[in-house]
């Protein structure tokens, strides 16, 4: 089980400023990934500000666990098989992996566990000196939006420099705290 810190400002883009920022890198190349969001019928990871997931892409399947920090999120990311996956998926059984004990230890069920809705993301990543850019396009529940990512070491900056690729672009949105998994989690329930 591997951990990381993730620190990452957003901003929700028009389908037109998507278009233009995927012009302005389409020398790099995208691919697709689908993240499937789990919690229980009463949403008692969510209450705890907790998002636990399975990301496939291209076959390979990782479960993560982000838990808030005062600054970002913890992420727990353990690799999970096709058919770890798929018994999870079809049948309920949770995973057997690290992440069991992690969950316990905060008092959670696994067995409740299960997953309730996914999203799957066309991403353009942009390695740059300063940190990670992300340019995605989402599609969940009959819903698409397009959001814009940046990584780095601090908020302030990641917010400084998302801004200032937004602008060198000619694209102006607000900052939005609204992440994948709650706009995805608030669309079953509409």
């Amino acid at each position: 089980m591997s951990n990381a810190i993730e620190i990452e400002a957003k901003a929700l883009v028009k389908e037109e400023d998507y278009a233009i920022l995927k012009k302005a890198y389409e020398a790099f190349p995208s691919y697709r990934q689908t993240n499937y969001y789990i919690d229980n019928p009463s949403r008692e990871l969510a209450k705890e500000g907790i998002a636990l997931r399975v990301r496939e892409k291209n076959g390979i399947y990782e479960m993560t666990l982000k838990t808030p920090l005062s600054h970002g999120l913890l992420e727990k990311n353990e690799a999970l098989t096709k058919d770890q996956f798929h018994a999870f998926k079809n049948d309920g059984v949770f995973p057997k992996c690290d992440l069991v004990r992690f969950l316990t230890m905060l008092g959670f069920d696994v067995e409740s566990l299960k997953i309730l809705t996914f999203l799957t993301t066309e991403r353009i990543d942009v390695e740059t000196n300063d940190g990670l850019l992300s340019i995605d396009k989402n599609e969940y529940s009959g819903i698409t939006d397009y959001e814009i990512e940046f990584e780095y070491n601090n908020m302030e900056g990641a917010k400084h420099i998302l801004k200032s690729i937004l602008a060198q672009n000619g694209v102006y949105a607000p900052f939005s705290k609204a992440t994948k998994v709650h706009r995805a989690m608030a669309a079953i329930k509409q």
